[in-house]
C-alpha cells in the first residue's frame, strides 16, 4: 500500500531503537506530530533523534489502534491525535527533565 508516494510498511525514517518515536502512516496528522515534536525538542535544547515508524505490526505492538502516537522510552505518551509544539514541550519536558 502506498500513501503519498511512500510504501507505508517501509516508513522508518530513523533507527527503531531511538528514545523518541512517532508512530504513523504518513498522513497529515502524523507528519504534523513528527515536525512539531522535532520543533519542541529543539526549543527545549534536547538533542534527540525522532524515529518515524510506519510498520503496522510495530505500531500494534505498542497497543496503538489510532495514529499518530508519540512514544518516549517505550512508553506511549500521546495517541490518536497530533499536538501543538507548546503541548509537546510540556510532555517532553516531563520525560527528559525529570530523569
Amino acid at each position: 500500500m502506498k500513501l503519498f508516494g511512500k510504501k507505508v510498511n517501509d516508513v522508518v525514517h530513523a533507527n527503531e531503537d531511538r528514545r523518541i518515536k512517532v508512530l504513523g502512516t504518513c498522513c497529515r496528522k502524523c507528519n504534523t506530530l513528527h515536525n512539531n515534536t522535532m520543533q519542541a525538542l529543539q526549543q527545549l535544547n534536547i538533542e534527540e533523534q525522532v524515529a518515524y515508524i510506519g510498520d503496522y505490526a510495530t505500531i500494534a505492538g505498542y497497543g496503538v489502534m489510532s495514529t499518530p502516537a508519540l512514544v518516549v522510552d517505550e512508553k506511549v505518551i500521546l495517541v490518536g491525535r497530533s499536538a501543538e509544539v507548546e503541548e509537546l514541550k510540556v510532555l517532553l519536558a516531563k520525560e527528559f527533565i525529570n530523569e
